[in-house]
């Protein structure tokens, strides 16, 4: 998906190298997507998260993105992501504290439920409610599947989306008010749209600008690809339901040769990003856009603070009623932070 550095962890030395003035420092910020957890031998939990956050931007909430982190190791499978929503309300306490900053980090969550289960998710997202504190917010389906071998896929099934068990579960995520987190490949867009179509009273949130694949069989054929996503976009966005996440995109300058002494700055990213985002805002709106960080995997390639100027410079010739929205409105609402709204 994106040009690296080789690091399969993110490199803080090589990012520390780079610092920018960060533009438009009052702005308030909520970030919709990121994840905390202890993986290939990299630590990000609240410590780390709050360095990310006193980078310079006004992040005044953030919500935890699901990923597999801190499952219980016994017990029903089923309930074993109970654990991360579990970890999820500790940290959020441990934010609450303010020991580590002002930012109401963790506020709110999506998380994990076995949505093949069909009807009976309710007394799991029960107790995923109960787990939480308050902060359980929706749940994510991440059913990225393609046929081709070079692409690595989410989902072990290509239908997941429209089978009748798991729209069965959609149905009950929808009647208890939780939101549906998707994560999916651009060629599945058609789905999404379906989905809404299904479950119009449901507020669904596509991840990563619905992931347009430009690796594997796709390599070199960048505008190919950008043509097929933006019109399965442009589809999607006519369903009022759905709401759109601007981040998690390649960075791919012509300047990257794979061995950088710096990292990307802003400007370079935001030229990288800005066709993609920028193609999603006037579909969907500011109303029912908004930015993402999705860290600490987007920290493979740039930092916090890049990532944010970023954003910023994307949209700089937004108005502050435009901006509010994609930097923090739409999250509120998706999400239902009441504090924020």
């Amino acid at each position: 998906m994106a040009a690296n550095t080789g690091q399969s962890s993110p490199d803080d030395a090589w990012l520390a190298t780079l610092d920018e003035e960060v533009l438009d420092p009052e702005l308030p910020i909520i970030d919709p997507h990121h994840h905390l957890w202890v993986r290939n031998g990299y630590t990000y939990l609240m410590p780390e998260l709050a360095s990310d956050l006193a980078s310079g931007h006004n992040v005044v909430a953030t919500v935890y993105a699901e990923c597999h982190s801190m499952y219980r190791a016994n017990g029903p499978e089923e309930q074993r992501a109970l654990g991360e929503t579990e970890f999820v309300r500790g940290q959020a306490a441990i934010s609450a504290s303010g020991g580590f900053g002002s930012t109401r980090a963790c506020d709110a969550m999506f998380g994990n439920v076995d949505l093949t289960l069909g009807a009976a998710v309710e007394s799991l997202l029960e107790h995923h409610i109960d787990a939480s504190g308050g902060g359980f917010r929706g749940v994510r389906l991440s059913s990225g599947w393609h046929a081709n071998p070079q692409i690595s896929n989410v989902s072990h099934r290509s239908d997941l989306m429209l089978d009748s068990s798991v729209n069965a579960a959609i149905a009950v995520v929808g009647r208890m008010g939780l939101s549906l987190d998707c994560w999916l490949y651009h060629t599945q867009l058609d789905e999404v749209a379906q989905l809404a179509d299904a479950h119009p009273e449901l507020t669904i949130i596509l991840n990563h600008v619905g992931s347009p694949i430009l690796g594997g069989p796709y390599r070199g054929k960048d505008d190919e690809v950008f043509a097929e996503w933006k019109a399965a976009i442009l589809r999607v966005s006519e369903r009022h339901n759905v709401f759109v996440k601007l981040g998690a995109m390649p960075i791919r300058m012509p300047s990257y040769d794979g061995d950088r002494t710096l990292p990307p700055g802003s400007q370079e990213v935001a030229a990288a990003w800005r066709p993609w985002m920028e193609t999603c805002i006037e579909a969907f709106g500011s109303g029912r856009s908004m930015y993402e960080s999705n860290f600490p995997v987007q920290k493979r390639w740039c930092s916090y603070q890049v990532c944010w100027n970023a954003f910023k410079r994307i949209s700089a010739g937004a108005s502050a009623s435009e901006k509010a929205d994609l930097f923090a409105g739409a999250a509120a609402r998706a999400y239902r932070m009441e504090t924020f709204r």
